[in-house]
């Protein structure tokens, strides 16, 4: 029976990963069809997932840059900059906070805090060996922000559509109140084009704050500078940015590329579903869950009714 049970795991894997590809498959689907698989019958190529989803991820936002103008990302990084800074300042200065009040592992909050205040996965891979976290720690603040992202990526166009948003305003909400990338641009996708535009290049921008907290952090922490880490797939998203803007011979396939692009950000996060495995939810806690979810909630909601009011 674990025999079969394991070939029917990977071929349900590979046909969902196939189906992921199709359009018309939306991105939330995408993670549920994940989740899922890990919670009945486990993800048979974990390793492989975990290895491929950050590559696949990348590549995927890189491709959407051939359809944004460098003009329209300039526009909107203005528009979220102030924005990005209140939020990033008072989400770490609150998680402090928090996790003393609450009792959190010191490294486990710093990583928790850093994962809400600007790119989660990302910022949280960037900043544990800054301050020499252990496994353990970093294990449950990927665990956090990982069902944490989940949760935005449906919530979050079902709310934008009750509240009548717009499309800037979407944008801008799950740029600053969205942990990962990846769920960022999944909630945002759905909702319009120019939300996409907008919480991609403000999100971006948001991500290279990890290069000043990594260094606040390694001297505040006495943590090494050397293992600082740059997002240089940021780098080539403003290069694809600018050659969709200034090359017309590529505008010409630019729209097979985003189209592309988009499809593998559905996979993507079918990827990161399959990882949801029982071990990860168990592992995680309730004390650094409750954390997480109120860090986030305080964030999502102030940073809501800033944008609502034209801050």
């Amino acid at each position: 029976m674990r025999g079969r049970t394991r070939w029917l795991a990977r071929s349900l894997f590979v046909l969902m990963c196939l189906i992921c590809l199709l359009t018309g498959v939306s991105s939330p689907v995408a993670l549920m069809l994940g989740i899922l698989l890990a919670l009945l019958l486990g993800n048979p190529f974990l390793q492989l997932t975990q290895a491929a989803t950050g590559i696949l991820l990348k590549l995927s936002v890189v491709g959407l840059g051939f359809g944004m103008s460098i003009h329209q990302a300039v526009a909107a990084s203005q528009d979220g900059f102030l924005l990005t800074v209140i939020s990033i300042a008072s989400t770490l200065g609150l998680g402090a906070l928090l996790a003393l009040r609450m009792g959190i592992n010191r490294h486990a909050g710093q990583l928790i805090a850093s994962g809400t205040a600007i790119c989660g996965g990302s910022a949280i891979a960037a900043v544990a060996p800054v301050i020499k976290a252990s496994h353990r720690d970093m294990s449950v603040a990927l665990g956090v922000v990982f069902i944490l992202n989940s949760i935005a990526l449906l919530v979050f166009p079902v709310v934008g559509n009750w509240l009548l948003m717009t499309q800037e305003q979407f944008g801008l909400w799950a740029a600053i109140a969205i942990h990962d990338t990846s769920s960022v641009v999944g909630a945002s996708v759905s909702y319009g084009e120019e939300a996409l535009a907008i919480a991609t290049t403000v999100k971006l921008g948001r991500a290279l704050w990890i290069i000043p907290l990594s260094l606040l952090l390694a001297v505040v922490s006495g943590g090494s500078l050397r293992r600082i880490s740059i997002p240089w797939f940021i780098g080539l998203f403003i290069v694809a940015m600018l050659i969709n803007s200034f090359v017309p011979a590529v505008q010409g396939i630019s729209a097979d590329i985003v189209e592309w692009s988009k499809r593998g950000l559905v996979l993507t996060l079918f990827l990161i579903g399959s990882t949801m495995t029982r071990d990860l939810l168990t592992s995680v806690g309730l004390r650094p869950m409750l954390y997480g979810f109120s860090l986030w909630m305080v964030i999502a909601l102030v940073s809501l009714g800033l944008i609502l009011s034209n801050f």
